[in-house]
């Protein structure tokens, strides 16, 4: 089958929440090919923990890839521990310019329940305006059900449970089975 004629992986809603002291980061649980779901129990969301500082990160794009910049966070960590940001800037700057990491599909949230970003392939580490953000297939619908879920009173993680829900409601490649990890401040 050519590349032309491939139909492609899709999947993964992620999105992370900051609010009350705590950062709530959930993602979906489907991998989808072309029209099939392949799994749609898939684990998305996961906590690391280099020298003792926890970082809870979320991935959407190529399981694989993600995995690669998942394990090169975590050593810029160990070598600046309690440094998310600058451990981010690292990553995204040889995400931006090692050949091998160019060609790697995905993107990262990532949280220490202080710092939140999303790091990307083009080289940016940015930090949400209000609070949401979100990544992936379903990330445009959690991120506006979230957003608007912000000025109630529910908790982060009410609110990125709600929000999920409503972008699995949408997203044919997007659905219920959450995995939601919690990190404070």
């Amino acid at each position: 089958m050519s590349e032309k004629e491939f139909p492609g992986w899709h999947g993964t809603t992620i999105i992370a929440v900051r609010k009350g002291g705590q950062v709530v980061i959930a993602g979906d649980g489907q991998v989808s090919l072309g029209n099939t779901v392949i799994k749609g129990s898939a684990r998305k969301v996961r906590r690391i923990s280099p020298g003792g500082y926890d970082v809870v990160c979320g991935f959407a794009g190529s399981t694989a890839d993600a995995f690669t910049l998942l394990e090169r966070l975590e050593a810029k960590l160990e070598k600046s521990p309690g440094q998310l940001q600058r451990a981010a800037v690292e990553l995204a700057k040889d995400w931006r310019t090692d050949k091998y990491l160019q060609k790697l599909e995905a993107m990262l949230i990532v949280s220490d329940g202080r710092d939140l970003y999303v790091v990307t392939g083009a080289g940016d580490v940015l930090e949400p305006e209000h609070d949401v953000t979100a990544i992936g297939s379903g990330g445009n619908y959690a991120l506006a059900a979230g957003r608007a879920l912000m000025d109630g009173e529910h908790s982060a993680e009410e609110i990125a449970r709600r929000a999920m829900a409503i972008a699995s409601d949408i997203c044919v490649f997007t659905n219920g089975n959450l995995t939601v990890e919690t990190i404070a401040g």
